[in-house]
């Protein structure tokens, strides 16, 4: 067990404001206190280099910085609030007068996640966590269990999808801050969703970064895409390790967030005896013990390595899901013939037979985009430890244009997509605006204050589009509002028809997904997956629990004839089919009665259950 201590400004009734910095250093430490103004806290040296003081003067929304030696002033690295931005006085806040009513709120177990992953400046016209709540009656209807939030930590600017952050305790200003994330957490759990927190403990960003003035927070023995890599392992790293560990533990504890979503974190190097994951998930149990609830943390990771999610006497690092793209890789390349980029891997219809029985499709093969072996073996790990998803804030703003899957593939195939997500044996997880079709691109925006950080960020995102480029577009500009504006969601189900039905067809493909007993608990050694790769069919059928669901999907253009499989094909009727004009569909009878072939429609799907 590393050092854990609390860092930052914590105020009580009891003792007043105590003041805890880490900058080992430092010959000598205070706080500057802004507002109001003219008054210092001297603080003392403690071991390890840990600075702190008190002050029953000081209260909530007091601001402050910190002042090392002669140094300038500077906000708290692990400031609560930074109401005026990246580069100005840190607030003092009292988490403990927020009026939670979620005393009653057990959380949900993860195989039950529906997940709906959302960006809070463009999901709602406020772009804020107010503007969140006023649609969760329209999640609610839609049937999502839990709603993953795009990272909200403090970053610069107003506009910026949260992986430049700087602060990691702040919830972000021009959101609503840390009143506003909790009455969101709140009315969540009033409403019966859960909350999954995107959170980055592999970089920071670089605007209104302080933190080397402070002490070695970053290290030179490893770089990542984004920026410096953070001392995990090197020395001083107890501290930089407690830094994020007191910040998982705060989002889990004082905001009441279910789970946390760990951006790339083979980005995070560790190679010291106990890996920064592991002790994550040691302290994050702990946690859960104490306020007797289960904690989850879900990976991002594309080693397609079991050690993330085998348990620690396993040699794990215990962690509870992770995001899973092999999946959306082979769903992606066979309905959009692209297969550009890291999409080269992929295309086979055999991998996607391979994706639902044993999960990692690269599980110790050779992969021709990385040039080297990749990946371990997968099958005995349970489904619900793997998040799927066939669009999400990468897969569609890392392309140049943004474009959804919308753009890419015909409403039919839309659907049949979703069944797939909706309906496989992972945890599910739809991308705000899929759900109706949503036409409005997705694209990356920022609001750096730095010119030259801003003309950094244009030519780096032009390189990374040498894969994606289409021809003759504009490429849009970052720091442009208006590309900020273009990415809002419009809601059009409202007014177009044939969004409606798509979203009348998620809600029930949830439906089935939540009520059916075959889908209760769904797994990999309860489910029969066969692709007929030359007439582009999956089969995929549940029979954890009767009555079984008999699930097709044709990914081809053309009318299929298929063959059910001879064990569970047998006494089957119509639950669902895509092709149905209640779905916008195109389908002219129904299917009166099933023998051994079934007509398939064109980028259809069909829901078979079995009689009782």
């Amino acid at each position: 067990m590393g050092i854990m201590r609390e860092i930052g400004a914590s105020f009580s009734k009891e003792k007043g404001t105590v003041f805890t910095v880490w900058a080992p250093e430092a010959e000598r430490a205070q706080v500057i206190i802004e507002k109001p103004e003219g008054r210092t806290v001297p603080l003392q040296r403690e071991a390890f280099g840990y600075w702190v003081g008190a002050s029953d003067e000081v209260k909530p929304g007091d601001r402050y910085f910190f002042k090392l030696d002669n140094k300038d002033p500077r906000p708290d690295p692990a400031s609560l609030s930074q109401p005026d931005g990246v580069h100005k006085a840190s607030e003092v806040i009292d988490h403990s007068t927020f009026d939670w009513t979620d005393n009653n709120w057990k959380g949900i177990p993860l195989e039950q996640y529906i997940i709906y992953e959302l960006h809070v400046g463009t999901f709602s016209d406020e772009g804020t966590f107010e503007g969140v709540i006023n649609k969760l009656p329209e999640l609610q209807d839609l049937g999502v269990t839990a709603i993953e939030i795009m990272p909200v930590a403090q970053f610069p600017g107003s506009r910026n999808w949260g992986y430049d952050g700087v602060y990691p305790f702040a919830a972000q200003n021009s959101y609503g801050g840390a009143e506003g994330l909790k009455k969101l957490v709140n009315a969540c759990h009033e409403a019966g969703i859960a909350v999954v927190l995107d959170v980055v403990y592999n970089h920071m960003g670089p605007e209104g970064n302080y933190l080397n003035e402070y002490g070695p927070y970053f290290t030179d023995k490893y770089h990542t895409p984004w920026g410096s890599a953070l001392n995990f392992d090197d020395a001083h790293s107890d501290h930089i390790r407690n830094f994020f560990l007191q910040n998982a533990l705060m989002w889990l504890r004082d905001f009441h967030i279910d789970a946390l979503r760990l951006d790339a974190v083979h980005a995070i190097y560790d190679t010291g005896a106990k890996h920064f994951l592991q002790e994550l998930k040691e302290q994050t149990s702990l946690l859960g013990e104490q306020l007797g609830k289960d904690f989850i943390l879900i990976a991002e990771s594309d080693q397609s390595d079991v050690r993330m999610l085998n348990p620690q006497e396993k040699g794990g690092y215990g962690l509870d899901a992770q995001w899973f793209d092999d999946y959306h890789h082979a769903i992606h390349t066979l309905v959009t013939g692209e297969v550009e980029g890291y999409f080269e891997d992929y295309g086979k219809p055999e991998q996607l037979q391979k994706a639902l029985e044993h999960s990692f499709v690269y599980n110790g093969l050779y992969s021709e985009h990385r040039k080297k072996t990749v990946g371990t073996d997968a099958t005995d790990v349970p489904a619900k430890q793997f998040v799927v998803c066939s669009q999400n804030h990468d897969q569609v703003g890392n392309r140049m244009l943004g474009d959804r899957l919308t753009q890419l593939v015909s409403f039919e195939m839309q659907k049949t997509v979703a069944g797939m997500i909706l309906l496989s044996p992972y945890v599910p997880m739809l991308f705000m605006g899929e759900e109706y079709g949503e036409d409005n691109p997705f694209l990356y925006f920022v609001s750096h204050t730095d010119k030259n950080l801003v003309e950094a960020v244009r030519k780096g995102r032009k390189e990374e589009f040498k894969y994606f480029a289409t021809k003759g577009e504009e490429f849009p500009d970052p720091q442009s509002e208006d590309t900020f504006n273009k990415s809002k969601l419009s809601r059009s189900y409202e007014q177009n028809e044939k969004h409606r039905q798509l979203r009348d067809f998620y809600k029930e493909l949830i439906r089935i997904r939540k009520k059916e007993p075959a889908m209760a608990k769904p797994d990999k050694p309860h489910m029969f997956a066969q692709m007929d790769a030359e007439n582009m069919v999956l089969h995929m059928v549940h029979f954890g629990q009767e009555p079984s669901l008999y699930c097709l999907f044709n990914l081809s253009k053309e009318t299929q004839t298929v063959t059910l499989n001879s064990t569970h094909g047998k006494n089957l009727k119509l639950l669902l089919n895509s092709a149905d004009a209640t779905w916008g569909g195109g389908a002219s009878k129904a299917y009166s009665s099933i023998q051994e072939t079934v007509p398939l429609l064109p980028e259809s799907m069909l829901v078979l259950q079995k009689e009782t």
